[in-house]
C-alpha cells in the first residue's frame, strides 16, 4: 500500500509563513503529481496546487500569489510554502498523489493524506 505522511502544519499569526511537507512511500513505480488541497469548516475541498513529475505546477485560486508548490530532493517529497497567510487560509491541509503505479500491480490510483491542521490568527 502507499502512504502519504504529512507535517508542517500549526497556529500561526496573520502575515506569518509555513512550510507543509508530505511524502509517499510504499512499492511505489511512479506518480504522475502530488499536491495540496484544502478544506475549510463548511466548505468543500478545494485545489491549493498541484506539481507534475515533469515539474509542471498548477494553483486553484486559493494559491495563487502566495503560496509556491515544489518538490523535494528525495523521492515522491512535495512542500508547500506559503507567505504572508490570512485567517481566511485556516483550513485542513490535505496531500494527494494522483494516479500512483504501483509495483505489484502496476495499477494506477489516486491517494490522500490525513490532513494536517493550518490555523492563522492573532
Amino acid at each position: 500500500q502507499v502512504q502519504l505522511v504529512e507535517s508542517g502544519g500549526g497556529l500561526v499569526q496573520p502575515g506569518g509563513s509555513l512550510r507543509l511537507s508530505c511524502k509517499a512511500s510504499g512499492h511505489i513505480f511512479s506518480i504522475y503529481s502530488m499536491g495540496w488541497y484544502r478544506q475549510a469548516p463548511g466548505k468543500q475541498r478545494e485545489l491549493v496546487a498541484t506539481i507534475r513529475n515533469t515539474g509542471a505546477t498548477d494553483y486553484g485560486d486559493s494559491g495563487k500569489g502566495r503560496f509556491t508548490i515544489s518538490r523535494g530532493s528525495a523521492e515522491n517529497t512535495v512542500y508547500l510554502q506559503m507567505n504572508n497567510l490570512q485567517p481566511g487560509d485556516t483550513a485542513v491541509y490535505y496531500c494527494n498523489a494522483h494516479n500512483v503505479i504501483i509495483q505489484t500491480t502496476m495499477v494506477g490510483r489516486d491517494y490522500w493524506g490525513q490532513g494536517t491542521q493550518v490555523t492563522v490568527s492573532s
